[in-house]
């Protein structure tokens, strides 16, 4: 069985892919290199508590916007 083109992949349509493929390794390191490619995630140092989350009210934001799609 043939790989599917992971390049041509958008980083949501990958990380689909990767999750109903979990045994993939492949697919997993394919996924791994966009996100470090694409660098759109949010660097914040670790949280001594959950209260903490309320200095990083884009990193929260992020989360909230991700579960509405």
């Amino acid at each position: 069985m043939s790989q599917p083109n992971f390049q041509a992949m958008s980083q949501k349509e990958l990380h689909d892919y990767v999750l109903s493929h979990r045994e993939n390794q492949a697919a997993f390191y394919a996924y791994v290199d966009k996100l470090h490619a694409e660098g759109n995630w949010i660097e914040m140092p670790p949280l001594k508590s959950l209260e903490d989350l309320e200095n990083y009210p884009e990193f929260v934001g992020r989360f909230r916007d991700d579960s509405m799609t």
